[in-house]
């Protein structure tokens, strides 16, 4: 009898710690619906990134970039860095551009938007920007 009772008692020891961690309340999953709107905006800003991507890859653009002093890995950074809504307004505004003149029109876009975050003072890439900090 008393070896049944050494041995049953750490298996009541498993038995009651079993029962209370099943018995915590964890908070459960919240799940939600994506709408089709969401998802389809999110396709399209990745659209218009790979495809400014790939215009400021080609090697015209990366020579006038170096041309005008700017480092192309930065301004792939800030490319990646951007949101969705500078993105949609960037990418529209090189649609909007006449053919011959969208790869510098693009290139004078991306530095302007480059240029006003490195006034505001969110970045710095440009040296010739003075902060004030």
């Amino acid at each position: 009898m008393k070896l049944l009772r050494r041995l049953t008692k750490p298996v009541s020891h498993l038995v009651v710690l079993g029962l209370l961690a099943l018995s915590l309340h964890l908070p459960a999953a919240q799940a939600g619906m994506i709408g089709t709107e969401a998802v389809v905006n999110a396709a399209q800003t990745q659209q218009n990134r790979d495809r400014l991507h790939s215009a400021l890859n080609r090697d015209d653009v990366q020579t006038q970039l170096l041309a005008r002093g700017v480092d192309p890995a930065q301004v792939q950074a800030r490319v990646d860095s951007l949101t969705d809504e500078e993105m949609q307004t960037l990418a529209t505004n090189m649609d909007q551009l006449p053919a011959g003149g969208s790869v510098v029109g693009a290139l004078v876009l991306i530095f302007l938007v480059l240029l006003l975050t490195d006034l505001m003072g969110l970045t710095n890439i440009f040296p010739f920007v003075k902060h004030n900090r």
